[in-house]
């Protein structure tokens, strides 16, 4: 199967699909009773295939969820390794944390 799974009751957040080499290989799914906090993408802080960013309003401040697709390479754990990003307030990271080393 190719693409995004939808349902009315959920909204979906992933990277556009670019070409075949970089297709998105994770998805956060929000249900829509929690519309109100007002979720968005953050490409503009992180750009990555495999690690996807979205952030939230609540009570005057903004969280963040992240999810994270662990290959056999390690590429996005690396990648955050190697990329200074400051995110304060990040609630959940999700995803496939089958490491076997301490990166």
């Amino acid at each position: 199967m190719v693409g995004v799974v939808n349902h009315p009751n959920w909204l979906t957040f992933t990277r556009p699909y670019m070409n075949e080499n970089d297709y998105p290989r994770v998805i956060i799914y929000v249900n829509i009773r929690l519309f109100s906090f007002r979720f968005s993408l953050q490409k503009d802080v992180i750009d990555y295939r495999d690690i996807l960013l979205i952030s939230f309003f609540n009570k005057d401040k903004y969280f963040w969820m992240m999810n994270i697709y662990s290959d056999s390479l390690y590429t996005a754990v690396k990648y955050l390794k190697n990329t200074e990003v400051n995110i304060h307030n990040l609630l959940v990271i999700s995803g496939d944390f089958n490491i076997q080393d301490n990166l």
